[in-house]
């Protein structure tokens, strides 16, 4: 993640907003129209920097068309964790 000057650093709750509002649309949209599709409004910057968050940490990508996907499943992981995974 590249280093910018960020004006207003997201809150817990607008995160979740924008989590919440993925999950919904994942898969049919690109950033602007999901960004229109939020409930609340938000600055644009802000949005940016959650998405950044939200793909740096694995809970979404973005294909090669732009649009984003919700691809964090803590049940799936969880299953993996109970039948033994072995990581590298």
């Amino acid at each position: 993640m590249e280093q910018t000057t960020i004006l207003h650093s997201p809150t817990l709750e607008s995160v979740l907003m924008v989590e919440r509002t993925i999950q919904k649309h994942s898969q049919e949209c690109g950033k602007y129209q999901l960004w229109k599709k939020l409930p609340k409004k938000m600055m644009y910057q802000t949005f940016q920097v959650i998405l950044d968050y939200l793909e740096e940490s694995g809970k979404i990508m973005i294909d090669k068309e732009g649009c984003i996907i919700w691809i964090y499943n803590p049940e799936r992981i969880k299953k993996l964790i109970r039948e033994e995974l072995v990581l590298k």
